[in-house]
């Protein structure tokens, strides 16, 4: 006797053909465990009489299915899910957070041929100063000025990046066997690094602003570790897409005042001035070490960020910066130059913000509450989810196509929150057809939720 399936036929939501709704629907429920590994799909004939559609339509659907490393055919038994981590094909990454394209190829063509008009030989044949050409320093500076920083050129470390630049302040700050204090959700790429330079991270409570002043000085209180840092995202917190008040960053900087402690402040996402909300750096100089980058204000080939370091520390942060990388490229300095020199630079940080803009409505619009609405633009949005409902969807969209940042990436101390969605990159149609992909995952995740506590009272 042949085994009857455990799903409950249906077709997802949507205009698309019936056969790409069959897909999504099986790839939802496979995805969040409705339908488990062995577990046997309808039979060919049966599912199309029961959803009233072609027989050809399943077959073709059970093919995509299969192709994916959703569901395996077995000769005379039937279809069933498969392992879903085999999935290949074409894919939709939310994960890496990059700003939306601006820069077209005219635009990069008009730039190099503006910089060979004008090129210093010497910048490409000899090794600059480690911290970097004092005329590059300048315009980065200068930079810095128009987002809310006042950055002095002879403090201003050049680095590839502002990840060079984190690892820079950390080797700088707290070198192996330290300690660095973090929100409890924090930077994947700042725990990665941690990690390879041998420091320990040590969680501090957070609420929708980011750290909360009073756990950061109870944790300084008992540990008292040293060598020891704190790192902080203050504008547009990574992943929660928090941002701190002026009270909360004045208070920050009091307990770290009040420890003799540096803070480590990552302002990447603060992509225009905004006096409300300053730089920590600007609150307490002496003991701030500021990064910021070109990465994502303008183009993320441009691997230039900034490092501003208190005089006191300058000479260990440019130790560390030689022994890390001997130089910047002097073809992205020029064309960093060169774009703020005619106002390119100016023009495609406007275009990005207004795009980034754009996407966050496509986003609210699409997820409603289930996201957190944030103060400022950015690349990412969080959906603050419990820690199984968080996995859930990991492993849902993954058996769509659709790559998230992992939820366990993002947190310190094993208890994930939330999904981050980098909603920067992907082409405007793939972002808005995996949002749309992920919000009725959420929706019947609840309603799955809801059944069994249903089921429990």
């Amino acid at each position: 006797m042949r085994l009857q399936s455990p799903w409950h036929p249906r077709l997802a939501e949507g205009a698309e053909s019936p056969c790409d709704r069959l897909v999504s629907a099986l790839s939802e429920d496979i995805g969040i465990g409705r339908l488990e590994v062995g577990a046997r799909l309808p039979a060919h004939r049966d599912l199309a009489w029961k959803l009233g559609i072609g027989l050809g339509t399943v077959t073709k659907a059970y093919g995509i299915l299969e192709r994916r490393g959703l569901v395996r055919s077995v000769t005379g038994r039937g279809t069933f899910v498969a392992v879903t981590e085999s999935r290949t094909g074409d894919v939709i990454d939310l994960s890496r957070n990059a700003p939306p394209s601006a820069v077209s190829e005219r635009l990069i063509a008009r730039s190099l041929t503006a910089i060979a008009k004008r090129v210093d030989a010497d910048v490409f044949n000899a090794y600059p100063p480690v911290i970097g050409h004092i005329r590059f320093r300048s315009e980065l500076a200068r930079w810095f000025r128009r987002l809310g920083m006042d950055a002095d050129p002879a403090h201003l470390l050049l680095t590839n990046g502002a990840q060079h630049a984190l690892a820079v302040s950390l080797s700088t700050l707290c070198g192996p066997a330290g300690t660095l204090f973090v929100e409890q959700q924090t930077y994947p790429g700042i725990i990665g690094l941690a990690r390879h330079l041998g420091v320990t991270l040590s969680p501090v409570a957070m609420d929708q602003e980011g750290m909360l002043p009073e756990a950061l000085d109870r944790e300084l209180t008992t540990q008292q570790l040293r060598p020891a840092a704190v790192y902080l995202t203050p504008t547009m917190q990574n992943p929660t897409t928090g941002s701190m008040s002026k009270s909360r960053r004045e208070a920050i900087a009091k307990v770290c005042r009040r420890h003799d402690i540096v803070v480590i402040e990552d302002d990447v996402y603060a992509l225009r001035p905004d006096p409300d909300y300053p730089p920590i750096a600007t609150l307490a100089p002496d003991r701030v070490f500021y990064i910021n980058s070109l990465s994502k204000t303008l183009n993320p080939a441009l691997r230039i960020g900034g490092l501003v370091v208190p005089a006191a520390w300058f000479a260990r942060a440019e130790a560390a910066l030689h022994a890390s990388g001997l130089m910047i490229s002097p073809l992205s300095c020029s064309v960093m130059e060169q774009w703020l020199l005619d106002g390119t630079a100016d023009a495609v940080s406007v275009a990005i913000q207004e795009e980034a803009r754009r996407r966050r409505i496509v986003a609210a619009e699409l997820l409603g509450a289930a996201m957190h609405h944030p103060a400022h633009i950015g690349y990412h949005v969080w959906l603050p989810l419990s820690p199984a409902d968080a996995e859930a969807v990991d492993a849902a969209t993954k058996a769509l196509g659709i790559l998230v940042t992992p939820p366990s990436s993002t947190s310190v101390g094993g208890i994930s929150a939330g999904i981050r969605l980098c909603i920067g990159a992907p082409p405007r149609a793939d972002l808005e057809k995996a949002l749309g992909a992920i919000k009725s995952i959420i929706a019947r995740i609840a309603a799955r939720s809801d059944d069994t506590s249903s089921a429990l009272r």
